[in-house]
């Protein structure tokens, strides 16, 4: 209703204006008496008024339509009414729609070709570094050592490029199924005892076994990987590494608590943030700002609630809360 009088306000102005010109030629004329006039006004604003009418009627879902934004694609193009204006606009409004949805068809056709390319390209890099691994194994010198430490980063680079990218198909790519808590951290932190060791950080793990939760091995094993090596690089030499949980309720917490540095407190409410790296990555090895993100991101979609606590210069936690499963 607002926008029909807004579009016909013009129209209603001039329609005075005109009144006020035709009682002046009355009145000017001076043979016409005032009862005709104001017969004549009366009768033609009754017309006008009809005419109004008519117009809110014919075009009020129109009018509707424009005032509110559509709930979905699918009421874009939807046709009520048969008028020439309200027919012209949705034939417009569903050619346009039309040109969208081929538009985002054909990105959304480059963007898998391109995920397809860098999870192909991310496999067949691994294979040569791979193959630098076992041949540096043996050797026993201290380039070799240092090779072996850089092969590590560039496979843990890898893996970063290759989980986000495929965390936009998240749904086709993972399987909920029970796991053994204690059996999980100690198979994560086995696969990362060359940065524990290189660091001289140690794992320290307080979890009861036969401790079942629902989740996925595959992507839950690379967020854990994350916190585990961003909690090392913030660690001094000869500190520890805990992990520990405990029962709340229908859930299991799980807390992974090192004894680094700490996130300055204007930093703890953005690490979550893609790309964001904050005072602590300037100060020490380079970061991307992408580990904690999918850290957040995958226990999002796996329904993992995860939360962190820091205090300057005495350590970080951070809390992963799982569905406890039935064993």
């Amino acid at each position: 209703m607002k926008l029909f009088f807004k579009d016909h306000l013009l129209l209603t102005i001039l329609y005075g204006i005109q009144l006020v010109l035709t009682l002046l030629i009355y009145w000017l004329d001076g043979n016409v008496r005032i009862t005709t006039a104001l017969y004549s006004i009366l009768l033609s604003s009754v017309i006008y008024v009809v005419y109004l009418f008519y117009r809110y009627t014919t075009h009020r879902s129109f009018y509707k339509k424009l005032s509110y934004p559509p709930e979905s694609l699918d009421d874009v193009g939807e046709k009520k009414e048969e008028t020439p204006l309200s027919s012209a606009f949705y034939e417009f409004e569903r050619k346009r729609l039309q040109q969208y949805q081929q538009n985002i068809h054909q990105y959304k056709h480059r963007l898998d070709h391109h995920i397809t390319f860098m999870n192909q390209w991310v496999h067949q890099m691994k294979t040569p570094l791979s193959v630098i691994h076992l041949m540096m194994e043996r050797r026993d010198d201290r380039e070799a050592l240092a090779i072996q430490d850089e092969v590590d980063r560039l496979k843990k680079g890898l893996d970063l490029v290759l989980y986000t990218s495929r965390l936009g198909a998240f749904t086709h790519d993972f399987h909920v199924e029970m796991l053994e808590l204690n059996e999980l951290i100690r198979k994560v932190t086995s696969s990362q005892k060359r940065l524990f060791i290189r660091n001289r950080v140690y794992p320290h793990i307080d979890i009861k076994k036969k401790t079942w939760i629902t989740s996925d091995e595959k992507w839950l094993s690379f967020a854990l990987t994350q916190l585990i090596t961003n909690a090392v690089r913030y660690s001094s030499e000869g500190s520890k590494l805990f992990f520990t949980s405990y029962n709340e309720k229908d859930h299991i917490a799980l807390e992974v608590r090192d004894e680094g540095i700490g996130i300055p407190k204007e930093d703890l409410s953005r690490v979550f943030d893609p790309y964001f790296t904050g005072e602590n990555s300037r100060k020490f090895q380079e970061s991307t700002g992408m580990g904690l993100y999918l850290v957040k991101q995958i226990g999002e979609k796996l329904h993992h609630n995860i939360t962190i606590t820091s205090k300057f210069e005495e350590g970080t936690t951070i809390r992963l809360l799982f569905q406890k499963a039935a064993h």
